[in-house]
């Protein structure tokens, strides 16, 4: 066999090949286009799902709006803001109006003697809390001193010659103690014998109850900051 005839069966056969391959990468190509029946049904199963998951929540939505509108528009609302007053007058949050009983301390007007010690008539922190506690024993509503309401957490206490309450108000003599309450109950608390009047003015504090039908006790402005104590749930 000559050269040529060489040279030619090689291109033919090179031909015959090349068709082949392009045939074979044709018929792969159209079997990767061709679309597989289980991925359309399963596409349609997880829109079919994903729908019913809507209407599920669209009902939940419809649901707690209707719970909403009856809240807003019906007696449940009037009831809950009610508790939420009592709630801040309570926490000293709310202004309180009505009858009660203003009470003025201030420190002994007596002459000293000699030897005497000057801390025995003077007012202390002690001698507030006194007459605090037993207003509030006494079913006192709201109450303030010197314009600073009185609240759960407030303290009271001597620093120097001032004393100290809601944590940076200093106040200093002569006190005043507005409470709201039943006057009558309030000024026989303070009054009874051997109480706590009678306690003051044996080291002649000076003391003072005037019933008034009408005071106001502000609200507490502060801030309430709790740094260890945590609610409890129950």
């Amino acid at each position: 066999m000559n050269k040529k005839s060489y040279h030619w069966i090689l291109l033919m056969f090179g031909v015959v090949m090349g068709l082949i391959l392009a045939v074979q990468f044709r018929v792969t190509s159209d079997m990767k286009g061709t679309p597989n029946l289980e991925t359309p049904i399963a596409l349609a199963q997880e829109l079919d799902e994903a729908r019913k998951e809507r209407d599920q929540l669209q009902a939940k939505v419809d649901e707690l709006r209707n719970q909403l509108d009856s809240a807003v528009t019906g007696p449940e609302l009037s009831r809950l803001k009610e508790e939420l007053d009592e709630a801040r007058q309570e926490a000293g949050m709310k202004d309180v109006q009505g009858a009660g009983v203003e009470v003025t301390l201030d420190d002994s007007n007596k002459v000293l003697q000699p030897g005497e010690n000057p801390n025995f008539y003077v007012l202390h922190d002690g001698d507030v809390l006194r007459v605090l506690n037993e207003l509030k024993a006494a079913g006192a509503k709201a109450i303030s001193l010197n314009g600073q309401r009185i609240i759960s957490t407030t303290e009271v206490r001597c620093i120097g010659p001032t004393i100290l309450v809601n944590k940076n108000q200093r106040l200093t003599p002569p006190f005043i103690i507005s409470a709201v309450g039943d006057p009558e109950t309030l000024s026989s608390a303070l009054k009874m014998k051997n109480g706590v009047i009678d306690y003051l003015q044996f080291w002649g504090i000076q003391v003072e109850v005037k019933k008034v039908d009408k005071l106001t006790v502000p609200a507490y402005t502060g801030g309430l900051v709790f740094d260890y104590a945590k609610p409890k749930i129950s």
